[in-house]
């Protein structure tokens, strides 16, 4: 059998996500070749992933696609890819916003964008929502600098900050059209700031909202719950049969436990975040300042201020949110989001993909 041929690819961890960073001129232009490919490239199916780059997590079973951008308005346009773990499945319905950290530093190292002499910004199209991003990061002489004071939870020490600043986007922050629905017999918000969110009180399904996500994880009858909510809140949210769709994100929302604005527990889509994700938490964060939505039974808001600190099970995430009041009494819209996180590069190389 002759050896497959090498793919240049960089490993980068992006926020709290690892992935797979490759231009797009570097994989095939056909949809299905290119997902065979990264299904061997990242090992899957197989639940260890042993064969692959994949680390056996959905968090670290993650592809980004980087091209030059065809709009005038941005600099690269970003294709992210979930690939599955224990399944062939590769979809791009949703964005990734920890990925999305490692996008700008990939296009100066790929020399899709020249750096500046301390800071480059780097205008951001993604593609599976045509969302708009701007990540900017220092680049000290004209390199990019993966070192830094930067900190956030759910990553081991530090380094550089990536300032992701997203404009208000086009979608209707409540998809539904409206404040609160009931779905499968429970009282939800459904939102959409960049990630489509059902925020629901973690009581409304009998838990704290502190529990352990392996504990969450491991109970089938919760797991048959948020299929339940997912599968009523599609249709709705206009995103149809999402029976094999990694959107919607289900978010239980409780009290903040450590100075927070409010305390999380996510599901991806039935496995429970470790953390949570940078459109997640723009989602939730939106969602709290919806006058009348599940998140005002148990959110704690600044008295002033657009930052909001979202509680995981891993620490917390700072998130700047505004919502702005729809003209004549209609529907709130969402306002500016902007997020620091921060990005390293692993490696950068060639990897040779399983045989086909």
């Amino acid at each position: 059998m002759t050896a497959p041929a090498g793919v240049r690819c960089m490993l980068l961890r992006g926020g709290t996500s690892k992935g797979g960073y490759f231009l797009a001129e570097d994989l095939p232009a056909e949809p299905a070749l290119r997902d065979d490919l990264l299904l061997r490239i990242m090992g899957s199916p197989d639940a260890r992933q042993i064969d692959g780059l994949g680390g056996a997590h959905p968090l670290t079973s993650k592809v980004a696609v980087v091209r030059p951008s065809t709009g005038p308005d941005t600099d690269v346009d970003y294709l992210f890819l979930q690939v599955g773990v224990g399944t062939a499945d590769v979809s791009s319905r949703q964005n990734c916003g920890n990925l999305l950290a490692g996008v700008g530093p990939f296009a100066v190292e790929r020399g899709l964008v020249a750096p500046g002499r301390a800071e480059t910004s780097v205008r951001i199209r993604m593609l599976n929502t045509g969302d708009l991003a701007t990540a900017t990061f220092p680049t000290p002489e004209g390199r990019v600098s993966y070192e830094g004071a930067a900190e956030i939870s759910g990553v081991p020490g530090a380094a550089a900050p990536v300032v992701i600043d997203f404009p208000p986007g086009s979608s209707p922050l409540l998809p539904t059209g409206s404040v609160r629905d009931t779905l499968a017999g429970a009282s939800v918000t459904c939102v959409d700031n960049g990630m489509p969110t059902v925020l629901i009180a973690a009581s409304a399904l009998r838990l704290t909202g502190y529990e352990d996500p392996r504990a969450l994880e491991a109970d089938p009858a919760l797991t048959r719950r948020i299929r339940e909510i997912r599968l009523a809140a599609g249709p709705l949210m206009g995103l149809g049969d999402v029976t094999n769709a990694t959107v919607p994100k289900v978010s239980l929302l409780a009290p903040p436990r450590h100075g927070g604005t409010v305390s999380t527990r996510t599901f991806i889509p039935v496995r429970c975040h470790t953390s949570i994700g940078v459109l997640g938490a723009a989602s939730v964060a939106a969602g709290l300042r919806i006058a009348g939505g599940v998140g005002e039974d148990v959110a704690r808001l600044p008295a002033n201020g657009d930052r909001l600190r979202i509680e995981h099970p891993t620490g917390f995430l700072d998130i700047e949110s505004a919502v702005e009041r729809g003209a004549g009494g209609s529907l709130p819209m969402a306002g500016r989001t902007a997020v620091v996180r921060t990005a390293r590069k692993i490696f950068d190389g060639t990897v040779f993909p399983r045989p086909a």
